[in-house]
C-alpha cells in the first residue's frame, strides 16, 4: 500500500483488536484517502470521499465503523433489537456488497460485531431471514433496502452512519428518489459518508442535497490513474485486432487478465478468437444468466481461469488481487469507464499493466486523458 505515514494505521488511535487484525491481513501503510478519511470519519463528521479505484476506499469506512459501533458496545450500548442495524452501507451491486462484507468480516472475527448482507439477486425470504436477529452492519443494494423497508422488515432507526459505495455507478432514474428515501429513514444526526471514484453532475445533486456541510476529500490522484499502472498503446493495423490479441497472449506474463469489449458481440467475438488459440475463458456481461455470471467470477478469482472476457460491466467494483494486466480490445469512448476499466489492476500499491488497442477514432479519448492528467 502506499506509504503516507510513518506511524501508519496506530496514528488513527483505532481499537487493538482492529489493529491487530489490519496486521494479520498485512495492511502497514494507509492510502492517501485512508490517511483522510478516517479520522474524519471516527470524529463523526460526514465525508464525501473522492479517490482513484484501487486506493483503498472501503477500508477508508469499514475501519471507523467498526472501532465507533465496538466503541459504543464496550460501554454498555450494545445492540439487542433485531433488524436494526446502527450501520448501512448501500453498494450498486451483489458483486461489489459480497466484496464489501468480506473485508468487513476480515476484520471482525476479533471485534466480534455481526456483519448481514441484502443484496439484490437473492430473493426477498433470503434478505428477509439475513435481517431477523440482532447485528450491527448492513450491507445492501438499494432495491432491496428500500424493500424490506416498505414492507417494515428493516428499521433504520438507530442507524449511526450510512455510507453510499461508488455511487457513481447508481445513476439509474430510480436510484435518486431511492436514495432519498434510505436517508430520510435515517436518524437526522446520523453521518454520512459517500465515496466514489468519480463524481457526475447526478451525483452532485445528490451531495448538494443530502450532504451539504459534508467534508470533500480528494486524493491527489482522483480522476487519474495509480502511479503503478503502466500503459501501452498498441496501433490496430487495418483494422485486424485478431493478430494483436495473439501477439500480447503470446508474450510472456504473470498474473490473470481482464480483456474489455464495449457490446455482447464484441465480447462473443473474442471469445471465438481465444477458442482458436485454445486458451480457456471466462465471460462477465450483460443479458446473460445472472448466476453463470456470478459462477464465472467465482472462478476467476479463484484462479480457475486466467482470462476474463467482460464489458463494462466488470470494471466496477470488482477487486480480484491477481489482476496484473488489463487489455483495451476495444477501448470506450468516455474517460470515467476507462478509468474504471483500468483500476482493475495496480490495486493497493501493487504494479499492473494496461494494453490498449488503439485506432484511429481512439485518438480523441487518448488526447483527453493526457489533457486531464488522467495517464502516467
Amino acid at each position: 500500500m502506499t506509504e503516507t505515514s510513518a506511524d501508519g494505521f496506530a496514528a488513527f488511535h483505532l481499537l487493538p483488536s482492529l489493529l491487530g487484525a489490519l496486521r494479520e491481513l498485512g495492511y502497514t501503510r494507509p492510502t492517501e484517502i485512508q490517511q483522510r478519511a478516517i479520522p474524519a470519519l471516527c470524529e463523526g463528521r460526514s465525508v464525501v470521499g473522492v479517490a482513484e479505484t484501487g486506493s483503498g476506499k472501503t477500508l477508508s469506512y469499514v475501519l471507523p465503523i467498526l472501532h465507533t459501533l465496538k466503541s459504543l458496545e464496550a460501554k454498555g450500548e450494545a445492540v439487542t433489537e433485531e433488524a436494526r442495524p446502527r450501520a448501512l452501507v448501500i453498494v450498486p451491486g451483489r458483486e461489489l456488497g459480497e466484496q464489501v462484507s468480506r473485508v468487513f468480516k476480515q476484520l471482525t472475527h476479533t471485534t466480534r460485531l455481526r456483519v448481514r448482507a441484502a443484496l439484490g439477486g437473492s430473493t426477498l425470504v433470503v434478505a428477509r431471514r439475513n435481517v431477523a436477529a440482532p447485528f450491527e452492519v448492513l450491507v445492501a443494494t438499494p432495491g432491496r433496502a428500500l424493500m424490506l423497508l416498505e414492507r417494515e422488515h428493516l428499521d433504520l432507526g438507530d442507524v449511526r452512519t450510512l455510507v453510499f459505495d461508488e455511487v457513481d455507478q447508481m445513476l439509474d432514474p430510480g436510484f435518486l428518489p431511492t436514495a432519498d428515501r434510505i436517508v430520510a429513514a435515517c436518524p437526522p444526526a446520523r453521518q454520512l459518508a459517500l465515496f466514489s471514484a468519480t463524481v457526475p453532475a447526478a451525483i452532485q445533486g445528490l451531495i448538494r442535497r443530502r450532504f451539504e456541510g459534508a467534508e470533500v476529500i480528494r486524493s491527489g490522484g482522483s480522476h487519474k490513474v495509480v502511479p503503478t499502472l503502466t500503459t501501452v498503446n498498441r496501433e490496430v493495423i487495418n483494422g485486424k485486432r485478431a493478430p494483436l490479441l495473439r501477439e500480447v497472449l503470446a508474450e510472456r506474463f504473470t498474473g490473470s487478465t481482464l480483456i474489455f469489449a464495449n457490446t455482447r458481440a464484441q465480447c462473443d467475438e473474442i471469445v471465438a478468437q481465444l477458442a482458436v488459440l485454445e486458451r480457456r475463458c471466462l465471460v462477465y456481461r450483460g443479458e446473460m444468466d445472472r448466476l453463470e455470471r456470478r459462477k464465472n467470477l467465482r472462478a476467476f478469482r479463484d484462479g480457475e481461469v486466467d482470462l476474463l472476457v467482460a464489458t463494462d460491466l466488470g470494471a466496477r467494483g470488482i477487486d480480484v488481487p491477481h489482476v496484473t494486466r488489463v487489455i483495451n480490445y476495444h477501448l470506450p469512448q468516455e474517460r470515467d469507464a476507462y478509468l474504471h476499466r483500468v483500476g482493475r489492476t495496480a490495486r493497493a500499491g501493487r504494479a499492473g499493466v494496461v494494453i490498449n488497442f488503439v485506432t484511429e477514432r481512439d485518438h480523441p479519448l487518448l488526447r483527453a486523458l493526457e489533457a486531464a492528467g488522467a495517464t502516467p
